[in-house]
């Protein structure tokens, strides 16, 4: 399969962004990670855990989320004003009307609450997308055949 082109989003301090892309290199080493924080300490984070690239700030968002197969993202990257308002509008709307296809994690914070979806750790969220991604890949390498 070819490579597939993997957004990571985060926001804040990029813990979780930090978590997604060491599980998304581990899993798929071959795939390239581009990591976008909203702020510089997000993206350096995203760095550290081993993204192919990294960039900062709205229109890095907006112009990776064009480029990307998939984004992994708490699912605030889709809600105008999320993650303390670091999520702007134009943020938001260029996720969510991405062709990628979007793994949202349910981080309950800011507000946001998605009903019927479990408690699950941190870890345990992460682990789940890093499977959802894999059947996301499955779906890119399809349609490009």
């Amino acid at each position: 399969m070819n490579s597939v082109n993997i957004l990571v989003i985060d926001a804040q301090g990029g813990g979780i962004g930090r978590q997604l892309v060491a599980a998304v290199k581990k899993a798929f080493p071959e795939d390239r990670v581009t990591a976008v924080g909203t702020n510089s300490i997000a993206a350096a984070n995203m760095l550290k855990a081993g993204a192919d690239f990294v960039a900062t700030g709205e229109n890095a968002v907006v112009v990776n989320c064009g480029r990307a197969d998939v984004i992994v993202a708490p699912i605030g990257a889709v809600i105008a004003d999320a993650m303390l308002g670091e999520i702007t509008p134009a943020m938001a709307r260029a996720a969510g009307q991405s062709r990628a296809k979007r793994i949202l994690l349910p981080i309950g914070h800011c507000d946001n609450v998605v009903a019927g979806v479990r408690e699950l750790s941190m870890s345990q969220l992460v682990q789940e997308a890093v499977e959802c991604l894999r059947a996301a890949r499955e779906d890119c390498g399809r349609q490009r055949k």
